[in-house]
């Protein structure tokens, strides 16, 4: 469990960054790490009155606040009727609902876990992320920016007739991922993005005419994987080809359906 010398609610962002400026200070999103570690702060810095625990939709994209938790998403009607199943079926396994219920998006995406179950599907979905001060960047330039002081205020997903398909291989139900895979369908152009492996979540595009079992191996071929207590890296890499042919079967099904 974590401990702090100061524990302040936040009036506003700017009074949140302010405060995360200072050495050892620490923004709170759902606690779900935190709690497991034994880190000592100066400053817990809670953002719970910001409004940010809000799922909204735009003509172009929906908005994910920061304290959105993943429970919301996951039962959230709008995002299940226009991304399908696979925003489900990338918390589902998230430890249990009481869990899901505390963790938010935000913490997971600014984490950029190697094992994040959402960061490799909105990797896929092309989603972009709303810093205080950096303003919108892409999850795709984001995932590879180091960390800083700034402050994640939202996360959008943008409408643009996505199809997409969450596959993972778990060694047991809610454990880690050993493998994660996410493919996404916009228009003419294919994406998948693949974590767990265990280093952050990576994105390769299908090329035109490619067959699912020549995409899955070219996926195989040009990420790299490694070694860890939940598999080797020879296993990651076959099981990357067998979770992208799936997937890429799965959306091809869709679209003849």
């Amino acid at each position: 469990m974590f401990t702090t010398q100061n524990y302040v609610v936040a009036s506003s962002l700017d009074e949140a960054y302010e405060l995360n400026q200072k050495p050892k200070s620490t923004i709170l999103g759902g606690c779900g790490w935190l709690k497991m570690g034994r880190r000592m702060m100066s400053t817990a810095i809670d953002l719970s009155a910001l409004g940010l625990d809000k799922i909204t939709e735009t003509e172009t994209y929906f908005s994910l606040g920061a304290m959105v938790t993943l429970r919301q998403m996951e039962t959230h009607a709008g995002l299940s009727a226009y991304f399908g199943d696979c925003i489900a079926a990338c918390v589902r396994h998230i430890v249990g609902v009481q869990f899901r219920n505390g963790a938010t998006i935000g913490g997971s995406i600014w984490g950029r876990f190697g094992f994040s179950d959402p960061l490799t599907l909105f990797l896929a979905l092309d989603a972009q992320v709303v810093l205080h001060k950096g303003g919108v960047v892409p999850l795709s330039d984001f995932v590879q920016m180091p960390y800083d002081r700034d402050i994640l205020v939202e996360v959008r997903l943008p409408k643009r007739g996505q199809k997409a398909v969450y596959l993972t291989h778990r060694a047991t139900a809610t454990d880690f991922p050993v493998l994660a895979v996410a493919l996404c369908r916009t228009g003419e152009q294919t994406v998948c993005a693949v974590g767990a492996r265990p280093q952050r979540a990576a994105r390769v595009a299908r090329e035109p005419g490619e067959s699912a079992q020549a995409f899955a191996d070219r996926c195989a071929q040009v990420l790299s994987f490694s070694t860890n207590l939940r598999g080797s890296a020879e296993y990651r890499a076959h099981l990357c080809r067998v979770l992208v042919r799936r997937a890429a079967l799965a959306l091809e099904e869709e679209g003849n359906a």
